[in-house]
């Protein structure tokens, strides 16, 4: 590492001469620290970012600097973008850019397709790739106090240097197992603006809907939305406004007035005479009104097949057998929603694992094993798997 590039660049010329460093690499490693406790929108508060033979700090909170240059750069399609755990990275660039900085490479997901490990931490990544110890002493740091002191800026630096040699093992790794394209796909899904969505039409999404009542319903999708665009407005976390336990109590009371919300276990006492107050009422008034026009779609339940005794076990333990053998962390071949699925004997094309690699690598398994053409025996302390 270059303790020159510690100091973080908050002069508009040297990001111009930083960003051309960089598109010369063929990837860019980036990560972020980012304010957001009290808040609804992120504070981005440093950026790092390194390529092959370079690596540099860039301070977005300083008053002077344009951080433009750098998100053109990111906002290209001609290289990579290594994360790790980019979800909210992801999140800050899209909003700052208007779509997600593909194509992006996350090393999280990448480790669960080399078996190093479910979810896998950044310092454990690292410790298994690289033998190396990453120094989380400042990992609760302050990111938004200046100036931040050389052992903050070297742990800062860090989350792109490991990053970068990690990266580069992984792929190798990644190609002479053909797994590449394994990756590819669970990449897509983060690269979907679609899970960046923060619409308050689209906020009672992000609840659990208890209820398939019409009333119901559009009381708890209008004041998920008042809720998300008041937080938007007021850039505070939704959790200041009105809890999500309130959404709910308040879309099964459905109250109308002052003394209705007063009644309420999980709206504070006195909030309905606050500034909220007529903002939220209205949302209950003309959910009740109209409900057609605020209660979300909610298909029918279907009635699911009742699931024969033991078949979920087996699958597991044959979706474990498989992961052991290929050497790959078993959600991410099948998750417990598919299991139970398969196990009622469905075979949609919607269940992950009877799409692809997934398919060829456990799907057509699960199929026989379920249709009695494939036996499970253990033996030597192994599982082993025999054609019927």
């Amino acid at each position: 590492m270059n303790r020159e590039n510690l100091k973080p660049v908050t002069d508009q010329a040297e990001l111009e001469d930083v960003c051309g460093r960089l598109s010369e690499g063929s990837f860019i490693c980036v990560d972020t620290e980012f304010h957001r406790e009290s808040t609804y929108w992120p504070e981005l508060c440093l950026i790092q970012a390194s390529c092959p033979g370079f690596e540099v700090i860039i301070d977005p909170l300083d008053e002077d600097l344009d951080i433009g240059p750098f998100l053109s750069l990111i906002a290209q399609e001609s290289r990579p973008k290594v994360f790790h755990a980019a979800r909210q990275d992801l999140e800050i660039f899209n909003r700052l850019i208007g779509h997600p900085p593909g194509p992006v490479f996350d090393t999280q997901i990448a480790a669960m397709a080399l078996g190093i490990g479910d979810s896998i931490s950044y310092d454990n990544l690292v410790q298994r790739l690289l033998k190396q110890q990453v120094d989380k002493s400042s990992q609760l740091t302050d990111w938004k106090r200046r100036p931040l002191t050389d052992k903050q800026l070297v742990y800062a630096m860090g989350d792109v240097t490991h990053l970068r040699d990690a990266y580069e093992i992984m792929i190798e790794q990644l190609d002479k197992q053909n797994r590449l394209e394994w990756v590819r796909s669970e990449m897509a899904e983060l690269e979907d603006p679609a899970l960046y969505d923060v619409s308050p039409e689209n906020a009672w999404q992000r609840l659990k809907l208890r209820k398939p009542h019409k009333e119901y319903a559009a009381i708890f999708a209008s004041v998920a939305a008042w809720r998300e665009q008041k937080a938007q407005d007021m850039n505070k976390p939704r959790r200041r406004i009105i809890k999500d336990d309130a959404i709910q109590e308040i879309a099964d009371q459905k109250p109308t007035d002052e003394q209705g919300f007063e009644r309420m276990r999980s709206i504070p006492k006195g909030f309905i005479r606050s500034k909220y107050a007529d903002g939220l009422m209205n949302a209950v008034k003309r959910a009740l009104d109209d409900p057609d026009a605020y209660a979300p779609y909610i298909p029918k339940r279907k009635h699911n097949a009742e699931t024969p005794a033991g078949a979920p076990e087996m699958l597991k333990v044959l979706l474990k057998a498989v992961s052991d053998e290929e050497n790959v962390v078993p959600r991410l071949i099948a998750n417990a929603a598919d299991i139970e699925k398969l196990a009622r004997g469905e075979t949609s094309k919607d269940i992950a694992a009877m799409n692809g690699w997934r398919y060829d690598l456990f799907g057509k398994k699960a199929e026989a094993l379920l249709s009695g053409k494939l036996a499970l025996s253990f033996e030597g302390g192994q599982v082993r798997l025999f054609e019927l």
